[in-house]
């Protein structure tokens, strides 16, 4: 795993574990709510991190963008589908979206090393 992405994760774990402790309850229903969203169902958790990724591009938050990114290479998501991902993101969201996609480029080579 590269530095970049070691430290994205961990970060991303400190500071969840620092929200949950504070025992909130409709912050605990939310995160399982998300973490449930992605299951299998109808649609199969590759689609719906796929459509995670896109919306993630749209709303420009890149650190969902990464999250997303790392959960569709854990599902298989090869570069070829992530392009036309990219290409999806682009066309929805506009060429504000550009930014997004090379900083999502870069996450995602890092994720390959």
């Amino acid at each position: 795993m590269s530095d970049k992405v070691k430290e994205f994760n961990d970060y991303r774990s400190k500071m969840n574990e620092k929200i949950l402790d504070a025992d909130n309850m409709v912050i605990k229903r939310l995160y399982n709510l998300d973490t449930n969203t992605y299951a299998d169902g109808a649609l199969s958790s590759k689609t719906k991190e796929m459509l995670g990724l896109v919306s993630s591009m749209v709303l420009r938050c890149d650190d969902c963008v990464k999250y997303h990114l790392e959960k569709c290479k854990e599902q298989g998501v090869t570069t070829t589908e992530l392009f036309e991902i990219f290409a999806v993101a682009n066309i929805v969201g506009g060429t504000i979206v550009i930014p997004h996609t090379r900083r999502a480029v870069e996450f995602w080579e890092e994720l390959q090393k």
